[in-house]
């Protein structure tokens, strides 16, 4: 569950410090550092052993890793890796863990460096206290240096430390933002102390104006600004622009990299908000092309001349159509794959096509710009399908806690994110749907991973039992899915079932099953079906979402098809919240269990023949009727 293509070194110096950090090492990419001196106390197959001191070993892998765990004092710590710091652009993460293994420190590199995001990771995997002090995590927001990454953003230009600073003290930030995604805007606290745009004057009505103290820039522009500025500003550039190209058969690359960067000075565009690189398929293995590709690291996309000349241009040419079978390249490119990344709007043609020769150097190109509505991540999406237990953390696997921890989004139910606020880091969205948008949830999950985001969906009890995953992966398969990206991962949890039942002892030690009392998704004469086949077989039976404001009837029904086939004095178990604060129990009969209250968060299980009451619990036979 830690970053794929992270190397994090984790470095204890004694045999209890490395049995701390041990429960790490199953992660891939995590390397167990310990003195050759200790090799004969310790037992652990995946540790690597060092032989100089450990600040001489420490610089030898400096550079190696992108991470680094230490289960060590503080200030030895400290005076380890003071020698190797740079600075916060380029330093690792690094994180502290006490020697009981109770606290998990981020000492350096807490933003752009991740190791904040490291120490919650850290501590939800070996059960400790993440201990964040930088302002951002008390203020509840996400540092501005890092702001962008989970949409691709890249970084210009700017005084970082003094927007940051002035975010750290609450001043008033002015943010204007006219490209990228807005999601980040919507998860703010309330008391944040951004001011969005510019003041508004009408004709009735004139807002306040601001003093700022800081500015954040986010567009596809590229803005200079003075280094003796007095009031600090920064820029982010979402990957928003499509760069159209056209070429004569063997055009340099000097010449369309050129070309390119003109173009984009002319109209003050910013290279790190380009998004890729459109042409026509017959230039699909135009060496130019694919080079300047490589060498940016930017996507190609490629179309059919039929697809080309579909689009409306401002500069349709004849001479083009004829040589190539569509009146436009360029233009048609950028308009056509920056449409596939717009939601609301058509896509803007920033920059009609523009012809390009560079004196001494082979062929010419022509170059067009379109600014889509949504931005290029260049990231693979995940969804994580995590089932939260009953909801009380202390019955929810570590895995499932770092998965929430770790995603960009979480989706759930509004009382089920509630439950787990205490996993949530700042910066991550946090989408709540009601309880009967479950298709919508899921859809809205499929999209943004998609899109690149790393996605949580949240279920009460077990995510795959009446929960989210299979509505999840059923909007995948309609979508026509690989089976690959996004990639998914499914985090199992304690179920709503083997949560009542751990409540009242040991109800389901033979046979059962569950059976869900909703129509929303089941037709009810479908569901009738299965209660009789069920009562009928004595199958201990789980109720689940028994009764609804709207929904009363069925539970009745349910108890009227069971006592067709069960003794009146059958031993039924109903469970209100199992592990929560609300959490009620009732040890009943089948003939009376309508006489206490059961709703949405009830599990109602009904025993078979064998099943009693012995005080307090309720018991069913591992044998059943005396076979053992």
């Amino acid at each position: 569950m830690f970053e794929e293509d992270w190397s994090i070194a984790a470095i204890a110096t004694n045999p209890k410090a490395a049995k701390i950090l041990q429960p790490l090492c199953h992660h891939r990419g995590i390397t167990l550092w310990l003195p050759e001196k200790i090799a004969n106390y310790i037992d652990i197959d995946s540790a690597q052993f060092y032989q100089v001191s450990l600040k001489e070993h420490l610089a030898s892998i400096w550079q190696e890793n992108q991470g680094f765990i230490f289960c060590l004092a503080a200030g030895a710590v400290v005076r380890l890796i003071a020698p190797l710091l740079r600075d916060k652009a380029s330093d690792p993460a690094v994180v502290v863990l006490d020697n009981e293994g109770k606290f998990v420190i981020s000492l350096a590199s807490g933003h752009q460096g991740g190791a904040d995001k490291l120490t919650q990771l850290v501590a939800g995997e070996i059960g400790a206290k993440p201990v964040i002090t930088g302002a951002s995590m008390s203020l509840e927001l996400p540092g501005i240096d890092v702001l962008g990454n989970p949409f691709g953003w890249r970084k210009g230009e700017g005084n970082w430390t003094g927007v940051s600073a002035a975010i750290a003290r609450q001043d008033v930030v002015q943010v204007i933002q006219d490209a990228g995604s807005r999601l980040w805007q919507n998860c703010l606290p309330e008391r944040h102390s951004f001011y969005f745009g510019f003041p508004e004057y009408t004709a009735t009505q004139k807002e306040a104006s601001i003093t700022p103290k800081a500015r954040v820039w986010i567009s596809a522009t590229k803005r200079k600004f003075a280094s003796d500025g007095e009031v600090p500003k920064v820029q982010w550039h979402p990957r928003v622009l499509w760069v159209g190209i056209g070429c004569e058969r063997g055009t340099s690359l000097e010449v369309i990299a050129q070309g390119i960067k003109q173009v984009l000075q002319k109209y003050h565009l910013a290279e790190a908000a380009i998004a890729g690189i459109s042409t026509i398929d017959v230039k699909a293995d135009e060496t130019a092309i694919l080079e300047l590709c490589a060498d940016c690291n930017l996507p190609l996309f490629t179309f059919g001349a039929e697809t080309l000349r579909k689009i409306k241009v401002p500069t349709p040419s004849a001479v083009v159509a004829k040589e190539v079978g569509t009146p436009s390249v360029a233009e048609a490119a950028a308009l056509y794959v920056a449409e596939s990344y717009c939601e609301k709007q058509l896509p803007n043609l920033l920059v009609d096509k523009q012809i390009f020769r560079l004196e001494n150097e082979p062929g010419a190109c022509t170059i067009a710009v379109a600014e889509a509505e949504l931005e290029y991540t260049g990231r693979l999406g995940k969804l994580f399908l995590v089932g939260m237990g009953p909801g009380n953390l202390a019955q929810m696997t570590f895995a499932a806690q770092t998965a929430i921890t770790q995603a960009d989004v979480v989706i759930g139910y509004e009382l089920y994110l509630k439950l787990i606020a205490s996993l949530r880091r700042p910066g991550q969205i946090i989408e709540a749907f009601p309880i009967t948008q479950e298709k919508q949830r899921a859809e809205r999950a499929r999209s943004l991973a998609q899109w690149g985001l790393k996605v949580a969906v949240v279920s009460s009890g077990d995510c795959g039992i009446y929960g989210m995953a299979g509505l999840v992966l059923e909007q995948l398969q309609v979508s026509g899915w690989d089976g690959k990206t996004p990639q998914v991962e499914v985090f199992p949890g304690i179920s709503a079932l083997q949560a009542a039942a751990a409540k009242v002892g040991a109800p389901l030690m033979h046979d059962f099953c569950a059976i869900s009392l909703s129509d929303l998704l089941t037709p009810w004469d479908v569901i009738v079906k299965r209660l009789a086949a069920a009562a009928q077989a004595d199958f201990v039976t789980a109720l689940y979402n028994p009764r609804s404001r709207n929904r009363t009837q069925q539970i009745i029904a349910a108890r009227d098809i069971f006592l067709q086939y069960r003794d009146p004095e059958t031993p039924v178990a109903i469970v209100h919240s199992a592990y929560r604060d609300d959490e009620k129990i009732f040890l009943t009969t089948l003939d009376k269990m309508l006489q206490l209250p059961i709703d949405m968060l009830t599990t109602v299980i009904i025993g078979n023949c064998s099943s009693c009451q012995y005080g307090d619990w309720m018991i069913t036979p591992r044998g059943y009727l005396g076979f053992e």
